[in-house]
């Protein structure tokens, strides 16, 4: 293998495939990042088991000299890239298994990973994509994966539950103190799908949809799912098991609601929240519907203090005084994922679930569980 190329173009592609590569692993070679040099194109392989990563570079910043395959210490060819001067970069795989990297007055040798202990990754395209704007799919990212699961013990909602049936999508995360829900009106019909995607390998996936303005592909092919963005392929394995039926969980009728500026509420609910008597990380405020029209928000630690906010709701409340505890944290977090400027809160009762919508915010919804109080 001998090649010329780009520094810039080779660092920028090699950035992208670095979210798949696996720094702690039982096998060495997933540490490595795969070169494949054809007639004319680069492709960079990266895994880590849960999602891989293939990106081609194919334009005029590549000239190859010798095609061939290897595999690379991934960290430190990174690392090397990064910190060479002048902007054409030379690799010629050499004797001994090893890669000479030239650029300006630069002369590096690296030792090669074995390729041959490296898995063979199939980037498996399937007939009849699901064909989505790229920035609907972020949307529906932002405003889900966050509520996910981060512990192990229910492997099934650490992932966003997705389900396709015509033209409508459904996208669920819970961890079973709250539910995200987004839903979406699809161009054309699709045949039903329901699969599992890990809340993690979307929150990858975001990152490298960030400048895409365009479409991506979605390819599902039994226990994967690959995403493809131009001349990006990014696959991810998929959860198995059955996800929790969740529309039960969502109440239908809700006889006090509240229209908050959603800025207002956030501020107030990050101040009571500092002093609260729980952890910082979910620290529970009160929330008082009062027959005055204001809504107060508090919070009481014996050993610190006591925190009381009033807000003024946009229009008047709908329904009787209530008094309801929550998770500040759960709470912003939801309202962080709103682009309405204005939210409604609707509640059932003081130990039911309530659920928070946007006029702006169309097909989403967040629900929270309160928190029981002395």
């Amino acid at each position: 293998m001998r090649i010329q190329v780009n520094k810039d173009r080779l660092l920028y592609h090699l950035l992208i495939a670095q979210k798949a590569l696996s720094t702690k692993t039982p096998n060495p070679a997933l540490q490595g990042i795969r070169l494949d040099v054809g007639d004319n194109e680069l492709v960079i392989t990266t895994s880590n088991s849960d999602i891989s990563i293939r990106v081609t570079l194919e334009d005029d910043a590549l000239e190859i000299e010798k095609t061939g395959s290897i595999l690379v210490p991934g960290k430190y060819f990174i690392d090397i890239v990064r910190k060479l001067d002048g902007q054409v970069v030379s690799m010629t795989e050499g004797e001994d298994n090893l890669l000479r990297i030239e650029a300006d007055r630069s002369d590096i040798t690296l030792n090669l990973l074995d390729l041959e202990d490296y898995p063979n990754l199939q980037f498996k395209e399937t007939d009849s994509p699901l064909e989505i704007n790229a920035r609907t799919l972020k949307s529906i990212i932002r405003q889900t994966a966050f509520a996910t699961s981060s512990l192990e013990n229910r492997p099934i909602l650490t992932g966003v539950n997705v389900a396709i049936d015509g033209e409508d999508l459904k996208a669920i995360a819970t961890d079973s103190y709250r539910l995200s829900q987004k839903r979406i009106s699809l161009p054309e019909s699709y045949d039903p799908t329901d699969v599992i995607i890990p809340g993690r390998s979307l929150e990858e996936l975001i990152k490298i949809l960030e400048s895409n303005q365009e479409s991506v592909e979605v390819h599902i092919d039994q226990n994967r799912v690959l995403f493809k963005d131009n001349n990006v392929l990014f696959l991810s394995r998929l959860l198995e098991g059955n996800y929790p039926e969740t529309d039960k969980l969502i109440p239908q009728e809700f006889p006090i609601q509240i229209k908050f500026n959603k800025e207002q509420l956030m501020t107030a609910v990050e101040r009571a929240g500092l002093l609260s008597s729980r952890d910082g990380q979910n620290s529970i405020v009160k929330l008082d519907v009062r027959q005055d029209n204001v809504v107060e928000i508090s919070s009481n630690s014996p050993e610190i203090g006591r925190v009381r906010e009033e807000i003024h709701p946009v229009d008047e409340i709908v329904g009787s005084p209530l008094k309801i505890a929550f998770s500040s944290k759960y709470l912003l977090e939801a309202l962080r994922v709103f682009n309405s400027s204005e939210v409604t809160v609707k509640f059932t009762g003081e130990i039911r679930p309530f659920i928070i919508t946007g006029e702006f915010d169309e097909g989403m919804l967040q629900l929270i569980l309160p928190v029981k109080t002395d």
